[in-house]
């Protein structure tokens, strides 16, 4: 085993322990902590597939500014402030099988297809091409992302206005 694939099952191993945590703790505070390890080891998947930028970014927009804006929308609700706030989910057990249902059709789709060797040269990741990819096929994903982000924050500040 190359130390690629070491460093690889490692950080998947961080990213699926930290997910089980968001998915799992009674805390919303933990959970929103519990999303910058996820981060980070996604982050470490980038670096093994040579995107760097990509890498930076993903420190910078989501383990810094994604996390912060949780955490503020968090506090500006009832969520951060310990109050008697119970959160139930009596849809468990559906949501668990349809994880299994797409875990199990994923990894059939993985070990029954195969997977021709690429030939010839990688395509140059430099930040002029990731901003062209940005700001080019996929501007209405980046810009409804950054609308639901808005929203979002504004929805946290209407509901945690105090009513006189």
């Amino acid at each position: 085993m190359t130390g690629e694939a070491i460093a690889f099952y490692a950080l998947a191993a961080v990213i699926l322990v930290s997910g089980l945590v968001v998915v799992s703790s009674p805390n919303i505070v933990h959970s929103a902590v519990a999303l910058v390890p996820a981060f980070l080891g996604i982050t470490g998947i980038y670096i093994l597939l040579g995107a760097e930028f990509v890498a930076g970014i993903q420190v910078l927009i989501y383990a810094g500014a994604i996390t912060v804006l949780l955490l503020f929308v968090i506090m500006l609700t009832e969520g951060g402030t310990g109050l008697r706030l119970q959160q139930r989910n009596e849809q468990g057990p559906v949501g668990a099988s349809v994880a299994v249902a797409i875990a199990v059709l994923l990894i059939a789709g993985v070990t029954h297809t195969t997977w021709g060797r690429g030939a010839g040269t990688l395509p140059a990741y430099t930040p002029g091409a990731i901003g062209q990819s940005f700001l080019g096929t996929n501007l209405l994903a980046f810009e409804g992302t950054s609308i639901v982000l808005l929203v979002s924050l504004i929805g946290a500040v209407i509901i945690a206005r105090k009513e006189e």
